[in-house]
């Protein structure tokens, strides 16, 4: 009886232990942009706050070429999830250009807005759009949410990214400095309001920071590229001397995921996200727009997963 007995200890142990009975994690990975970008450090922390707080889950951030590429990615199935721009994502959705069929895509949650400044210093001369053609400016790092909406604005304005301006491809903290220094007249940058880089420019003596309003290239954008372009405001006064209120292009930025994806998996992100906001949200102000309610305002053009329709129910939030 004692030899059955510790033979049966032994059989429930190995049992126990044995891989083919042991409950599967769940591997995903999620496609951001390139390491000098926002997307790829948010993506980071997010794919912390899975591993930390859904259970038997496996979340991977991986770098990619942004926001198109993504989109690709989720419909060849090299991404669970990734980071999209609102109207790139509503292309992927309907299989329009650059994409050359429908991407089976839905929305895990709108995260912030991104605001499309055009920086430059006073004494450039430059006071509107159109005086930056013929001149050294910085469209933002290849692959870059900044890039894009860049060469859209350009494009939607008359001028060409590669003729009439002397493009350069630089990233934000490099950018700031080849103004400063001369090496650059303006640059594009796509985010928050009071980097503090961007503050510090406006610092040094005699120099006058100086942000180029873009109200008037606003609809033209929004009749080439779609209503998902909105029209952002810098309040007066958030940089040293703005002395007015500053207009931008603004589009939102989608946290999305392949149609097919479980519905208690997406359910279990969501609330992961949102219930965990304060351990991965960054001190640019984006914060304040990352919220429940603004997921009901309906600032995705795609479909929300059924999976986070149900965290946001329970949240007293319809989405429509």
């Amino acid at each position: 009886m004692k030899r059955l007995a510790a033979l049966g200890i032994i059989i429930v142990l190995v049992l126990c232990i044995s891989p083919s009975w042991a409950q599967k994690a769940i591997r995903l990975a999620i496609a951001t942009g390139g390491k000098g970008g926002v997307y790829y450090p948010i993506g980071v922390k997010l794919s912390e706050i899975i591993n930390k707080y859904i259970h038997n889950t496996e979340v991977m951030a991986e770098t990619t070429g942004g926001s198109a590429e993504n989109g690709l990615f989720i419909g060849s199935k090299k991404a669970d999830i990734a980071f999209i721009l609102a109207d790139t994502g509503w292309n992927a959705y309907r299989g329009k250009a650059p994409f050359k069929e429908r991407i089976p895509v839905r929305t895990i949650a709108a995260l912030y807005p991104s605001n499309l400044y055009l920086v430059t210093l006073e004494e450039r001369g430059i006071e509107k759009i159109a005086d930056i053609k013929g001149k050294n400016v910085s469209t933002g790092g290849p692959g870059t949410v900044t890039e894009t909406m860049a060469v859209r604005v350009l494009e939607a304005y008359g001028l060409s990214p590669n003729k009439d301006i002397k493009r350069q491809k630089i990233l934000f903290t490099e950018a700031v400095g080849a103004l400063r220094d001369k090496k650059i007249d303006a640059f594009f940058w796509a985010g928050g309001l009071s980097p503090l880089s961007l503050i510090e420019l406006g610092m040094p003596p005699g120099a006058k920071i100086k942000l180029i309003d873009q109200e008037e290239v606003i609809s033209k954008i929004r009749g080439k590229y779609g209503p998902f372009y909105t029209k952002g405001v810098i309040p007066a006064k958030t940089y040293p001397e703005q002395d007015k209120d500053i207009a931008v292009p603004s589009l939102w930025n989608l946290l999305v995921c392949r149609e097919e994806m479980m519905t208690p998996t997406v359910y279990d992100i969501t609330k992961a996200i949102f219930e965990h906001k304060s351990e991965w949200v960054n001190s640019r102000g984006d914060e304040k727009d990352f919220s429940l309610e603004s997921q009901a305002a309906a600032v995705s053009p795609i479909p929300f997963h059924p999976g986070a329709v149900q965290y946001f129910a329970e949240k007293g939030i319809k989405i429509k």
